[in-house]
């Protein structure tokens, strides 16, 4: 069930179905594996990567004879016969430039055949001999070793304020656990594909990406090539969530490769490739104390985060970021460090920090206002932090509370009961959690241009991406309601590197950047439209000023007589049929450093437990998220939903298991690497305050496709520990952790 509170406006001249619906459920839209064009279908050759299967040391020799006379092989690359770059080789990247091995399911070789099974038969064909060496691969008894990130990330790694001893000393009830979130693995349903071809100098690249722009700089900067001869396209992202943010080892070999057979490569990692080369959620230990008085004004919270890194480099899973602004304390401290392992890099998960943050932060705000005898939500309210005390500045827009009134109420919370264990149906202990959820607002410089064209419809593009989120559709929406226009009429292209530059598709920040952008582009248009009009002396215009027309419906008109006036179309048939082009760009204002620009939710949920198997049923979860505007009520709900849906995943499912000897992923597949289906689902009961935040930028939207996991995964937590009274801290609450708490 979805539910949109519409209490408050919504925009206008919404499409019905999303913009490119149609043309995904009737199989047109394409994805980057499946173009066979502009090159001939017959050139294109398959890749296949062929990875490590020891987790340290390095690769001695690679016996190819017998693979290359394999039937249909082209040619095989290894550390040993590949062209040798003259940029430096990323950390973060294995691109066969040495011999080395960091981790298990390392790339160490690419066969490149007429056809995926020849290839991957040549693979198996090939003889290699490693020289080994330990690994580390024992994060649990290596915690003793962590060290501080050797870069910071986008937050400090440790923090403090108030003097945090003197101030636990005054507390009354204390919360001192600790918390652990697994290894998670990305699993997007378009596996991970790039298809390179080059004419003469200048490389082209279908890939399927977050950022076209950032691979476009990528693939320039490692290949040593001017930024202009590198054009990427991605016209559909069958989703990302972070891992397709980044340009991975397998775009540069494709590119490499098609550069040696000088014909266009093909390069698709199967879902067994994907566990370790294209990033992962760290594990995360986190120690955390949380002191209050009698009132339940929390004194000090402490939160030590310990996480794993590769021994490549290091990438920050800032889950100690939420404890040093969610709440108010008059002292805070947190740490962050990091254990290597002989394991593929980290990256950006869906939320990354803040899904695992609020993910135990949440919890240890439930255990403390468990032993307070006090309401979680009130405990919440009587620590509301109304201005951000990790920066201490103020917040662009924040509604909390009305997110904490309204979803308790649409969720039924009143009629919880507070003793964990007294509910049942049956053979099903039932319980009721909660948890807030909140995720940064973000925004970049983005570039957009717009076309009014002669045959009345309107073209809008940006070289942005649509990893599934809408953009396409509040695109159109966009322009449309700049024009007055039905959307209908409006032609959007994205996902091409030729088009003005936007952002990366993470980090919840595509639609407060690019939107504004075709904002202004579109007003920039309509403007000039005005002036041809005005200069037109058989126009109906001619003369008047600009701030005394308007437009609606394709048609251009006095505000004082709507009846004077002409359509778009005549107009610019009369001058010439050419079209009226205007691009616009908009970045953060000079203020963003005087704010703290966040969105917030609050999210309940209610489990039944089975008394036997332990096995734990979410029945309905409820959310209330402000978000500034809600841009497309089908489009920004689903987003919402969705991040609900990975949520339980988190809470429940996901966990990335790895040899302890080997290093290998050893639930390498989807049989096995459990996530949600929809027998694991209940109801979704999603609303917004569609409440404008202008400050933030001027259509007062912000991003919301993260938002939806953070709290998600506590409020399951902890609405088991009510059903049951089996506190359980250690993710996924699988059912014999909840056996044994």
């Amino acid at each position: 069930m979805i539910r949109n509170n519409q209490a408050r406006p919504t925009p206008e001249g919404q499409l019905e179905h999303r913009y490119d619906g149609i043309a995904k459920v009737t199989g047109k839209a394409k994805y980057a594996a499946e173009f066979t064009e502009p090159f001939p279908k017959k050139d294109l050759v398959y890749a296949y990567i062929v990875h490590s299967t020891i987790p340290s040391g390095s690769i001695a020799s690679i016996d190819q004879k017998e693979a290359e006379r394999a039937f249909g092989v082209i040619a095989i690359l290894t550390p040993f016969n590949v062209p040798k770059l003259t940029s430096a080789k990323p950390h973060n990247l294995s691109i066969l430039q040495d011999t080395d091995v960091h981790y298990n399911g390392q790339p160490i070789a690419v066969v490149l055949a007429s056809s995926l099974p020849f290839a991957r038969q040549a693979a198996r064909m090939l003889t290699i001999k490693y020289n080994q060496q330990p690994a580390k691969l024992n994060f649990m008894g290596r915690l003793d070793e962590a060290r501080p990130p050797k870069q910071g990330g986008r937050e400090q790694p440790g923090t403090q304020r108030g003097d945090l001893a003197a101030s636990m000393a005054k507390a009354t009830v204390t919360v001192d656990e600790t918390y652990i979130t697994p290894l998670q693995n990305h699993n997007p349903m378009e596996p991970h594909a790039t298809i390179a071809w080059w004419e003469g100098e200048e490389l082209n690249v279908y890939d399927g990406t977050q950022y076209i722009s950032g691979v476009k700089m990528s693939l320039a900067r490692i290949l040593n090539l001017p930024l202009e001869n590198v054009h990427v396209q991605c016209p559909y992202t069958g989703g990302g969530f972070g891992s397709k943010g980044t340009a991975w080892s397998h775009v540069t070999l494709a590119a490499m490769a098609a550069k040696v057979v000088q014909k266009p490569v093909k390069l698709v990692l199967e879902r067994n490739q994907m566990f370790g080369p294209v990033g992962t959620r760290p594990t995360t230990v986190n120690k955390i104390k949380i002191g209050a008085d009698a009132s339940g004004k929390i004194v000090g919270i402490q939160h030590d985060a310990i996480m794993n890194t590769s021994v490549m480099d290091d990438f920050v899973e800032h889950s100690a970021g939420t404890s040093r602004m969610l709440y108010n304390s008059e002292a805070n401290a947190t740490t962050e460090k990091m254990v290597e392992m002989n394991l593929g890099m980290g990256t950006y998960m869906r939320a990354p920090g803040e899904a695992t943050g609020t993910a135990v932060l949440e919890i240890a705000m439930d255990e403390l206002a468990h032993k307070l005898k006090m309401d979680p939500v009130q405990l919440r309210l009587v620590n509301y932090a109304e201005t951000d005390p990790s920066r201490n500045r103020p917040f662009s827009s924040k509604h909390l509370r009305e997110c904490y009134t309204q979803a308790a109420e649409n969720f039924g919370w009143s009629k919880r009961n507070a003793e964990p264990g007294q509910k049942t149906e049956g053979n099903k202990q039932i319980g009721y959690g909660m948890a807030t959820a909140t995720y940064p607002a973000n925004r970049s410089a983005a570039s957009a241009i717009v076309r009014i064209l002669p045959n009345g419809r309107v073209f809008a593009g940006s070289g942005t991406q649509d990893i599934g989120t809408g953009m396409y559709t509040i695109m159109a929406q966009t322009a449309a309601a700049a024009l007055g226009l039905d959307p209908t009429l409006v032609d959007v292209k994205l996902g091409d590197s030729a088009l003005p530059k936007a952002p990366v598709s993470g980090g919840s920040q595509s639609t407060a950047s690019v939107l504004p952008a075709v904002d202004a582009a579109a007003r920039q248009a309509k403007l000039k439209l005005f002036q041809l009009a005005m200069q037109d002396t058989h126009s109906p215009l001619y003369n008047a000023k600009d701030t005394d027309i308007e437009t609606k419906d394709g048609h251009i008109f006095l505000k004082s007589n709507p009846s004077t006036g002409e359509s778009f179309t005549a107009l610019l048939t009369r001058n010439g049929a050419a079209p009226i082009e205007a691009e616009g760009s908009a970045e953060p204002g000079p203020d963003k450093n005087s704010m703290t620009t966040q969105s917030f939710g609050a999210v309940f949920a209610e489990v039944a437990v089975d008394k036997d198997t332990h096995m734990v049923q979410v029945r309905r979860v409820v959310g209330t998220y402000d978000i500034g505007t809600l841009m497309n009520n089908k489009t920004g709900l689903n987003q919402l939903m969705g991040g609900i849906v990975w949520g339980v995943g988190f809470a429940l499912h996901e966990e990335a298991v790895i040899d302890p000897v080997y290093g290998r992923t050893v639930n390498g597949n989807f049989a096995d690497y459990h996530v949600p289906v929809n027998a694991d689902i209940g109801d979704i009961d999603v609303s917004v305050l569609n409440i404008p935040d202008t400050k933030f930028n001027p259509l007062g939207s912000r991003g919301i496709g993260e938002i939806g996991i953070t709290g998600a995964a506590a409020a399951v937590a902890n609405a088991i520990y009510n059903a049951t009274g089996k506190r359980v801290r250690n993710y996924p609450m699988t059912p014999d952790k909840i056996m044994q708490a």
